[in-house]
């Protein structure tokens, strides 16, 4: 006898779900965790990797039974939203905000429906605009704005 996996769209988000909790629980170990009242670096990422894992378990084992709408085939799309955020966190320490935050937007923007690369570019000018005065001018993060040659 062969196990199927449900094609459901909510089963398939609760093992997404999960496998970012597990990875914000990993991560988190080597952290000190600290108490509630003086919560320590692994604290965070450990209370919401497992509120995401138990989010997780209940959407999948809610799509696995009471099954829903299908995951239709071939629907890599969506992935492209995850893409962007990673392509974002690689290039950031060596192309800067501005070239990193661009390659977020299209990369992210090629996942919807609809790509007009007027509306994309316009996008990405305001948010780079933004990023640049709330984190470089008004936090002062020390992070590059523009590539660091050699």
């Amino acid at each position: 006898m062969r196990l199927a996996l449900p094609r459901s769209q909510d089963f398939w988000a609760g093992l997404l779900f999960i496998a970012f909790g597990a990875v914000a629980l990993w991560v988190g170990q080597d952290y000190a965790f600290g108490t509630s009242r003086r919560m320590g670096p692994g604290y965070f990422p450990s209370m919401l990797g497992g509120l995401l894992c138990v989010l997780g378990l209940i959407i999948a084992v809610r799509g696995a039974v009471r099954g829903g709408a299908p995951v239709p085939r071939g629907a890599i799309r969506p992935f492209l939203v995850l893409v962007g955020i990673l392509v974002f966190g690689m290039m950031l320490q060596r192309a800067g905000l501005v070239l990193s935050t661009l390659a977020l937007i299209v990369i992210s923007s090629a996942g919807g429906n609809e790509f007009k690369w007027k509306e994309v570019l316009v996008t990405a000018s305001v948010l780079v605009g933004v990023g640049l005065v709330v984190f470089v001018w008004g936090l002062g993060l020390q992070f590059p704005v523009w590539p660091q040659w050699g």
